[in-house]
């Protein structure tokens, strides 16, 4: 496969002078917008200030005050539209490189870890079982495990990290970072047990009869979001999904290149303009396809960041705007992918379409849909007491945060507030581990 360099802004971590050199731009605002930007509300001027003194231990002890996945969020957060879009300086487009100052403190404190003396670790305070490995069962994890609760994650994959490894792509994200946050949850003490399908495998009333006390649902959304072409059941129709898990399954030497659904020399056609859209369609390219991607809105309208924009145009991607997906061309396999022209109605930020009656095709060997995921109701049905809502959302309560209809069975992350970004599955995971203590406390 071909290489791709990563995104912008994720480019080479800074050196210690570089980093001290970058904090010392910080304004220290006393009305600080970059943590208004931020959805978490990190501490950004004081773990910057702390950095700018040399004081990495400060800094690192700061941001683990409101992040568990500083190394992560660092790389994989929307910072133009955060933190770094809301800093003063970028009203002069040079806005404080936020997402590597905390990065580069994260990875600094793992390569440089503090030594501390072992204590006897007192009695856990409770059994609580995780479902699910991705970003808001690691952060419910890693504050359960922090204060002294027996956590075990159950995974159906053989691996954890959901998301983190399998959706997001190696130019993203380099998965030895994945496998470093599960080590520390498993220095913490934190149980991870694979290929185990709550539901299935397990119900959750064996899991309360195995002595837990409370059950985290974290399983994310896995079934892509419904959208019919005409003719769109022969074969080379694909999701944006199977192309991510497949390449990494691959990079991880558990399959063999060519059960990846898209190959050299493939004109590959992608439906979406998303993040999910962005990747899958520069994975393409890697892959030695000639990709376009098609959008039934403008491209103002795009959800993907600015600079995935501009990446993946200079890796090649062409865009095709206002398109509206109406029929896939081929009898046995695809030949092509045919779209209502539409057109923008009054200003084309407000994203109204109408259509001009135009049709038009674009010659194609696949057709890769990027159009988002939501829960599996299958999960769900096999788990009795919890109320979902019409989508198949779970719903939760307040107090407790986070708890379902089910008494102790608590759940967060995309499964619950729809699929958005890991900082927010992060920050409910945390939420909804506080929501677990309350419970457990009050039921002790």
């Amino acid at each position: 496969m071909k290489e791709l360099k990563p995104l912008v802004d994720n480019d080479k971590d800074y050196t210690l002078d570089e980093a001290i050199a970058e904090a010392n731009r910080c304004l220290n605002c006393p009305k600080p917008l970059c943590r208004t930007g931020c959805p978490i509300e990190q501490e950004i001027p004081q773990f910057i200030h702390a950095l700018a003194q040399g004081n990495l231990g400060e800094a690192n002890d700061i941001i683990y005050h409101c992040s568990d996945l500083p190394a992560l969020c660092g790389r994989l957060c929307p910072r133009e539209n955060q933190c770094e879009g809301h800093c003063i300086l970028n009203r002069a487009k040079k806005p404080i490189n936020i997402g590597k100052l905390e990065r580069f403190v994260a990875d600094f404190r793992y390569d440089h870890p503090v030594k501390t003396i072992k204590r006897l670790k007192p009695e856990a305070l409770a059994k609580v079982a995780v479902v699910g490995a991705g970003p808001a069962g690691l952060s419910a994890a890693m504050d359960l495990a922090r204060d002294n609760y027996e956590v075990t994650v159950f995974e159906q994959a053989d691996a954890a990290g959901g998301v983190l490894l399998y959706g997001i792509p190696e130019f993203r994200l380099t998965k030895s970072l994945v496998e470093r946050e599960i080590k520390k949850l498993e220095g913490l003490g934190v149980t991870f047990v694979y290929n185990t399908v709550i539901g299935k495998d397990k119900t959750i009333d064996q899991l309360f009869e195995d002595g837990y006390q409370a059950v985290f649902v974290g399983t994310g959304t896995h079934v892509p979001m419904d959208m019919s072409m005409d003719n769109d059941q022969v074969s080379g129709v694909i999701q944006a999904m199977s192309i991510l898990t497949k390449v990494q399954l691959h990079l991880e030497g558990k399959i063999k290149e060519d059960s990846i659904p898209v190959a050299a020399g493939d004109r590959v056609v992608v439906i979406g303009a998303g993040n999910v859209a962005i990747d899958a369609a520069r994975m393409c390219v890697a892959l030695g396809a000639d990709v376009t991607i098609a959008y039934r809105r403008g491209e103002v309208n795009m959800a993907c960041l600015p600079s995935e924009y501009e990446e993946a145009k200079e890796d090649g991607v062409k865009f095709v705007f206002y398109a509206s997906p109406k029929a896939v061309e081929g009898k046995d396999k695809v030949e092509g992918f045919t779209y209502d022209v539409q057109e923008a109605v009054g200003d084309p930020k407000e994203g109204k379409i109408q259509s001009t009656g135009q049709v038009k095709t674009i010659p194609c060997d696949k057709i890769v849909i990027a159009i988002g995921h939501k829960p599996n109701p299958a999960l769900f049905g096999q788990i009795a007491g919890i109320e979902t809502d019409e989508k198949g959302y779970i719903k939760v309560s307040e107090e407790p945060y986070g708890m379902t209809s089910r008494p102790g069975v608590f759940a967060a992350g995309d499964t619950v507030h729809r699929p958005a970004t890991v900082v927010l599955a992060m920050r409910e995971g945390r939420k909804t581990a506080k929501g677990i203590e309350d419970y457990c406390q009050k039921k002790a």
